[in-house]
């Protein structure tokens, strides 16, 4: 038992395992209740714990097993017409994410990602929402985005969410799409930035660490969205925790810049 803490602790970086576990566990909460949210509420903190291109790659290992979980339950409301594209774009832009990664100072990417989600959050929050159609140029613009943005911080949802939601779609199509853009992306970030060599393999073993736990709190929070299924209810949630971990975002940077 000795021998087990000890290895868990050299994989964990020293790290007190029981935060990480406890951060991943509010992750899957999020993740399950609104499709999104996760990786914008571990990124930062599994950043200062682990080192920036870890954390990509334990966020984004976790994300995609919780994708599968979710998946099959949403796909029959996916609009697949538009993910189709967006999709494509992001997995293009990634190389690009990947080469910032190695080569831009993490904390200003985080910092000014947290202040578009801040900013586009209050702009939200006003009312205002997309009134038109969907035309497939902006949709390859917000995944080739949300594509680099994802290999950088391992947050690429913002630009996608921020589009999805601006629309007029049902909680239910809204959830479906985020969750199988997730499922879309995800394997091929990790295979690019772990063919990079810019992450080791000690991240897919925390991944698989924490995993469980994440996957907990996701079907947690699965039954807590069938049991409201409430559009504005919804809407505040999702909003929410866009603003908060935005802030959280800031915050790191101004203490940590």
């Amino acid at each position: 038992m000795t021998d087990l803490l000890a290895q868990l602790a050299l994989i964990f970086d020293g790290i007190n395992i029981w935060a990480a576990l406890c951060v991943t566990f509010v992750a899957g909460l999020m993740r399950g209740f609104a499709g999104f949210g996760s990786a914008m509420l571990m990124a930062p903190i599994f950043a200062m714990l682990f080192g920036s291109a870890d954390m990509v790659v334990t966020v984004v290992a976790i994300e995609l097993i919780v994708s599968f979980q979710l998946f099959p339950q949403v796909r029959q409301h996916a609009d697949w017409k538009l993910l189709t594209p967006m999709s494509i774009a992001a997995c293009a832009a990634m190389p690009l994410g990947v080469w910032l990664l190695a080569s831009v100072d993490k904390n200003a990417i985080i910092t000014s990602v947290s202040a578009v989600i801040v900013l586009f959050v209050v702009i939200m929050w006003t009312g205002w929402r997309y009134p038109g159609p969907r035309t497939q140029p902006a949709t390859i613009l917000v995944g080739a985005i949300s594509g680099a943005m994802m290999a950088t911080t391992s947050v690429g949802g913002p630009p996608v969410l921020l589009y999805l939601l601006s629309g007029n779609d049902p909680p239910q199509v809204n959830r479906a799409n985020i969750v199988t853009y997730y499922f879309l992306t995800q394997f091929l970030l990790i295979a690019i930035v772990m063919a990079s060599g810019v992450a080791g393999i000690n991240a897919l073993i925390r991944a698989a660490i924490l995993l469980p736990v994440m996957v907990l709190g996701a079907w947690v929070g699965g039954r807590a969205f069938h049991g409201i299924g409430n559009e504005q209810l919804y809407r505040r949630v999702a909003l929410a925790i866009l603003f908060a971990t935005g802030l959280f975002g800031l915050l790191r940077g101004f203490l940590m810049g």
